[in-house]
């Protein structure tokens, strides 16, 4: 924002409480807001009218308004915003909050709600909102007058993005929003007991150090603190100065490059068999930016039986809440890598070799012995032919998001994410219907980028409507439906867990993809073997705009490796012995 502006919007002006969200968003520097408008944030909305300096985007659903301003802000490290009325347009976000909440990603969520006077009085559209969020927030507030909104908003604001981020809510009575009074806007802002940045120990970090130093088998295993705090080149100079491996967690994908040799690949239940293995067999590991989820630890008493824990977290909750650390290391994960690499040196000790080192030459044997692998036989179209056909044409230079399943699971296997904030995809809450409103979030905080959003037949259903918001913006997002006509990872659970009994699980009656896609304005291509998908994508990489590519693909496909729920890493089945086509 250039100062002229600025000065402009910090006028000390009487202006509704409506007028100065408007302002003290834009001088937050918001881009945009996603949003859907209610009885309750009329006034608002009204405020808006005429505005050219704001842009709003009208989505078609809350959840999808929450789940794009949750794309925006992983994709860009902003805070996303979003706006809804009451009552049932603050409960649609609910899902969207929990997702960001589990994620920590930064938000700020604004709802209308019924004039204070009516506040408890169960009027029309009246939800406790603040009370029904508070388990999934960082705060949320209720805005009693218009002369609080200025404050609370920049709160809300650096409460957001900073520390272990994640989303606010503030709440807004329809009688706030209309109130008048003179903006004064906080140039500085500070919450008694709030210290987003702790110190970190110089004691804990020479402790890692002499750890990393002794080690002979060290792990790095690379969590989404790692992106959030821009650590991605620091994590890089320390995997390379010292010889060290790295796995990563779903959202830790982009932390370290896929492409690099020291890459092992994602831990966890479907984790690479190399990961896993490390994992079993280091003695130290140092987990940056991750709090053990489940999904990545499996038994916890399995869980690298043989290693020194060594944990870096921003959130002193999270060190020890899981996984017993010998060494921890509270405070931004940048902030300590480099504090680590300080007191490291330049000299490697017993790493100095990368390429013979015995440790990393185990590792890339077991990477040699068992890769991930499909069969491709014959013209049958396989989802992991797609995604490694999506990989090989962008580079790992596109930013992917996913919806959740099987197809989620094979992106994070086969696609190659080089840079943070490249994959984009629901991990904690596993929410279906995130990935492709989350697309249309990520495309307007990155217009020169090229979005993929690769979704199931299941996970697409659930925010379809979506499609009008890219076909009314012009908004380019290439949308790749995997078309297994059932919910997929369900029915892999109920195969290999439930003894076959397949339960409701079968999508038969879903609309035909492409048709829904021309009835919307927008390019629609199908495929169904593995020359028709190289044709289809093509032409879609060179069709300007928005245009969806249905997939039909292979409904038996599983996702391997898997180990199974309440089993450990060492339990990890790996399929059948097959080969790529």
């Amino acid at each position: 924002m250039n100062p002229t502006d600025r000065k402009r919007l910090l006028q000390r002006d009487r202006i509704s409480g409506s007028e100065i969200l408007l302002r003290t968003l834009l001088l937050e520097g918001v881009e945009c807001v996603f949003g859907y408008p209610g009885g309750a944030v009329l006034y608002i909305y009204d405020a808006m009218h005429g505005n050219p300096d704001f842009k709003h985007i009208l989505t078609r659903h809350e959840q999808g308004a929450i789940h794009a301003a949750d794309g925006y802000a992983r994709a860009t490290g902003r805070t996303g915003v979003c706006l809804a009325t009451s009552g049932p347009g603050a409960t649609n976000l609910i899902t969207g909050i929990a997702t960001a909440h589990m994620d920590s990603v930064p938000l700020v969520v604004i709802t209308g709600n019924v004039a204070t006077t009516l506040l408890g009085t169960d009027a029309f559209q009246e939800a406790d909102i603040v009370g029904m969020t508070q388990p999934v927030t960082k705060h949320s507030y209720l805005v009693r007058s218009a002369q609080e909104l200025p404050r609370v908003l920049r709160e809300a604001f650096y409460l957001a993005n900073s520390g272990r981020k994640g989303p606010v809510l503030v709440d807004i009575p329809k009688d706030v929003s209309a109130e008048t009074t003179v903006f004064l806007y906080p140039e500085e802002i500070s919450i008694r007991g709030y210290n987003p940045v702790p110190d970190v120990c110089p004691d804990q970090v020479a402790k890692l150090a002499a750890a990393l130093r002794a080690a002979k088998k060290p792990l790095l295993l690379a969590g989404a603190g790692v992106i959030h705090a821009g650590a991605e080149h620091a994590l890089v100079e320390l995997a390379h100065r010292f010889g060290i491996p790295v796995t990563t967690t779903l959202l830790g994908i982009g932390g370290f490059p896929s492409d690099d040799p020291l890459s092992l690949g994602m831990a966890g239940m479907h984790g690479t068999y190399a990961a896993n293995r490390a994992l079993l067999a280091c003695d130290l590991l140092v987990s940056v930016g991750s709090r053990f989820d489940d999904r990545v630890t499996m038994r916890l008493d399995g869980f690298a039986p043989q290693a020194v824990i060594a944990h870096i977290d921003i959130d002193p909750a999270e060190i020890g809440k899981l996984v017993p650390s010998s060494i921890s290391v509270n405070g931004d994960a940048g902030t300590v890598l480099r504090a680590l690499l300080d007191v490291l040196g330049t000299d490697p000790g017993p790493h100095s070799f990368i390429h013979t080192s015995p440790w990393l030459a185990e590792l890339n044997q077991l990477s040699r012995d068992y890769p991930l692998r499909y069969r491709q036989d014959g013209q049958e179209l396989k989802p992991q032919y797609v995604i490694e056909m999506i990989a090989a044409t962008t580079g790992g230079e596109a930013i992917i998001t996913t919806d959740v399943g099987q197809h989620q699971m094979w992106t994070a296997q086969y696609g190659r994410f080089n840079h943070p904030r490249t994959l984009i995809t629901s991990g904690g809450l596993g929410t279906m219907g995130f990935g492709f409103p989350a697309a249309i979030g990520a495309q307007i905080g990155n217009p020169g980028r090229t979005v993929i959003s690769i979704n199931g037949d299941g996970g697409m259903q659930m925010c379809v409507q979506e499609l009008a918001v890219c076909a009314i913006h012009h908004i380019p997002v290439k949308i790749v439906v995997i078309n297994n006509r059932t919910l997929g990872m369900i029915k892999q659970w109920q195969e290999l867990v439930y003894e076959g009994r397949h339960s409701h699980i079968d999508l038969s009656g879903s609309p035909d993809f492409v048709k829904l896609a021309e009835a919307y304005g927008i390019t629609g291509l199908r495929a169904h073997t593995p020359e028709e998908a190289q044709r289809a994508w093509a032409l879609a990489m060179k069709t300007p705009g928005p245009v969806l590519i249905d997939f039909v693909v292979d409904p038996d496909e599983l996702v391997y490796p898997m180990v199974p729920q309440g089993m450990a890493l060492s339990d990890m089945i790996t399929g059948e012995t097959i080969t790529n086509g």
